[in-house]
């Protein structure tokens, strides 16, 4: 039922804060009887409740026409001027509008702005057919802030990770997600979670006295409510059906943009986005240079920089940059999905509520990408860059090899993986996701790093993990009963090498089975087997296929990541070959061994516990400081990684990086060189198929039409680059071991 407000005297001869009426006036006669002329009606019925620009020529009555105005408006310049954008151009001024408690900047035009209430409207913006534009004393603008006077459950929570709300972050202006992460993941410790609240909370104003900001240079048109909105510089919307509650991160070098029909509540939107038709979200917070549209739903997510979502529906999750998601058809429910990562159509990724409560999640690492109509049994985690084939897995998975195709197979009912299969089969893809994130990357300001060279110290280390499970699982095919053993040999190879393997690992301890393993996988070059891993997945467990050319391929690409991170250690100090007074100055460096993927950079694990200790003490007070620690964290990460791998070739090798010789160090860049000519020819060689082979051909006249179609492959711009960089790393890599393979 409508409630009856009879203004009383102090409504209608309210006075504005003092410091908004430096170089202000009153209205004169003359000017109040132009304004009345022009149908305009004020609540001060002596208009003593406007205030405009004392300045000589600086306001013109005649340019506001049947609006109305009341408690308190303060008007900037009014100059015979227009403002134009794109195919619109309004004359400044106010036209047909009501304004409320509100203060316009210069050379403005207000038009069909129905009801503007409590709002600070910046220099040359425009507003035009608008229904309502509101703000209320206790706004918070998406932020997870209480007010004066508000109960705790008035605070507006995001639940990330999981559907039961208890990964639940604040929103707040400056968040990443590698921030959401810390807070989301490490809920065991309640001190820290206690703190981060602080955070979010320091120095933010508590007082029931906020307003609307509309900032320079925005244009807001054909909308239908905006109600508590903080909008940046140089903003753009149209259309928009209901903002509610958010801030929209926007400046001159990152405008953002915001298209029709559009729903947004509660969050917050980042620099240089872009939301477009008919897109929803709520309770979010959306990073920087990402595009939302097409219908698509985000709810209770924070959306990481650099992502493109379409028409699908994404609930309660945490995602990482760079993530792409465009179908009808796919959902993705209560995940962590660390970046670069790709879901295909009809993927229904989400808590299917196997347990007694909707508490089911999924982790995925760096580069996760299901398949066409995929589907998983939640809890569910994956390594990095996993490829997953169509199917509806019915089992949770915990699928622990990086850069592996895993599939379905409905016979045995174990799932099938094929470790390093990146690198085996598609090696093409692999390496066009080191150059093409780069350059999708249109952010100005980065103040989330992100790692996006697949090969880091965070799939390195996974693929650490894999190596000794493949070890571990060699082992124990080759000491299997007889039986077993047989039905997992494939491919007996070279037989007598088999046999002498399985009488040594028959005969061996279980202290010594390891290194027998490893030597088999070493020389095993025609055998194929099948080995079993009880891990992979629930009740069926996995077969892994390919095991010993996996083996292989993740020492050389490890190797390969370790040539890469002296190349760039030894630039950054000036150099371009490394000496045994180099290898004692990296050896000096703090080891860092374990890794976290933080929103995308990757920080060492001790480096994190020292983050947590500083906030827990409070040397750290508020998010820029933390994130002032994060970019210290980047500033040290060449030589973090260049320890890190010293380390690595020390365990490759099983030796101290003292004791190797001349040819030790000829025979690892004979294995770097082999992998910097496979990524290119294997690369070359995928993009090829693409021209020869014959059912990529049968939907063209002629190859001259397919050649006009797909451009010719010669002048396939990422090739040309991939050329490039090889010829330049080939040399590189002579010049960095120049010394150390020198035969003195």
């Amino acid at each position: 039922m409508l409630k009856v407000n009879v203004l009383s005297e102090n409504f209608k001869n309210s006075q504005p804060p003092e410091e908004l009426l430096v170089n202000k006036r009153h209205l004169t006669p003359s000017e109040i009887y132009v304004l009345i002329q022009n149908r305009n009606i004020s609540s001060d019925s002596d208009w003593q409740n406007v205030y405009v620009c004392d300045g000589e020529g600086e306001f013109n009555p005649s340019q506001i026409v049947q609006s109305e105005f009341s408690g308190w408006v303060i008007l900037g310049k009014i100059r015979k001027a227009s403002l134009k954008f794109h195919d619109l151009e309004l004359m400044t001024g106010i036209y047909f509008s009501h304004l409320e408690n509100c203060v316009t900047g210069d050379d403005c035009v207000i038009k069909n702005a129905s009801f503007v209430s409590n709002y600070h409207i910046g220099n040359r913006v425009m507003l035009f057919n608008i229904q309502e534009m509101s703000c209320t004393c206790h706004s918070k603008f998406g932020e997870g802030l209480l007010k004066e006077g508000e109960a705790e459950k008035n605070r507006i929570w995001i639940g990330v990770g999981n559907e039961n709300d208890r990964r639940a972050v604040l929103a707040f202006n400056q968040m990443i997600p590698a921030d959401a992460y810390f807070w989301s993941r490490y809920r065991d410790d309640p001190e820290l979670m206690k703190k981060f609240i602080e955070l979010t909370e320091y120095n933010k104003d508590k007082a029931n006295n906020t307003y609307g900001i509309i900032e320079d240079d925005c244009v807001i048109k054909n909308c239908t409510l905006l109600k508590d909105v903080k909008i940046g510089s140089c903003a753009y919307i149209k259309g928009a059906f209901k903002l509610k509650n958010i801030t929209v991160l926007s400046s001159e070098d990152e405008p953002s943009q915001i298209g029709e029909g559009v729903e947004m509540v509660n969050g917050i939107m980042g620099y240089g986005s872009h939301v477009f038709y008919q897109a929803i979200a709520v309770r979010f917070v959306i990073g920087r240079n990402c595009h939302l549209k097409y219908g698509a739903r985000l709810l209770n997510s924070v959306l990481g920089d650099n992502s493109v979502v379409s028409c699908c529906e994404l609930l309660n999750n945490l995602i990482y940059p760079f993530h792409e998601q465009h179908h009808n058809s796919s959902f993705l429910i209560a995940s962590t999905v660390m970046g670069q990562s790709n879901i295909a159509s009809a993927a229904t990724i989400g808590s299917n509520h196997n347990s007694r409560s909707p508490d089911g999640e999924m982790i995925a690492g760096r580069g996760f990408w299901p398949g066409l109509c995929s589907d998983f049994k939640y809890d569910s985690r994956f390594a990095s860059f996993v490829l997953v084939a169509k199917g509806s897995y019915e089992y949770e998975l915990n699928i622990t090899y990086p850069f592996s195709l895993v599939a379905e197979d409905k016979k045995d009912k174990a799932v099938h993986i094929i470790p390093a299969y990146w690198f085996l089969y598609n090696m093409f893809a692999i390496v066009r996701n080191k150059y093409k994130f780069k350059a999708r990357d249109r952010r100005v300001i980065k103040v989330q790093h992100i790692e996006t060279n697949p090969l880091a110290p965070d799939t390195v280390q996974e693929i650490v993990t894999a190596l000794e499970r493949l070890v571990e699982l060699t082992g124990r095919y080759l000491k299997s009963p007889e039986e077993n053993f047989q039905k997992m040999t494939l491919d007996k190879g070279e037989g007598s090498v088999l046999s002498d393997f399985r009488k040594k690992a028959l005969s061996v301890s279980d202290d010594q089975i390891n290194q027998v393993a490893k030597d088999f996988l070493h020389q095993c070059r025609n055998t194929e087997f099948i080995l079993s891993d009880d891990r992979c997945q629930k009740r069926y467990g996995a077969l892994i296929f390919k095991a010993a050319r996996a083996y292989k391929e993740y020492r050389r690409v490890m190797k390969y990541f370790i040539a890469e991170t002296f190349m760039q250690w030894t630039e950054s100090q000036n150099k371009e070959t490394l000496d045994y007074e180099d290898l004692d100055v990296i050896a000096s460096i703090p080891l860092y061994r374990n890794w976290v993927n933080a929103g995308g950079q990757i920080i060492p694990e001790e480096k994190v516990n020292e983050l947590f200790f500083k906030i827990k003490t409070g040397a750290l007070k508020d998010w820029d400081e933390v994130h002032g620690f994060y970019d210290d964290c980047q500033k040290n990460y060449p030589a973090y990684k260049a320890r890190y791998c010293l380390y690595l070739l020390e365990c490759l090798y099983e030796k101290s990086f003292r004791e190797f010789t001349p040819e030790l160090y000829t025979d690892f860049m004979q294995d770097v060189a082999y992998v910097s000519m496979n990524m290119f020819e294997s690369s070359v060689a995928s993009r090829e198929k693409d021209y020869t082979d014959f059912f990529r051909s049968i939907t063209f006249r002629n190859y001259k039409e397919k050649e006009a179609v797909l451009g010719p492959l010669s002048e396939n711009t990422f090739l040309k680059e991939l050329r490039e960089s090889t010829s330049v790393f080939d040399s590189n890599l002579e010049k960095l071991f120049r010394r150390l393979a020198a035969k003195e």
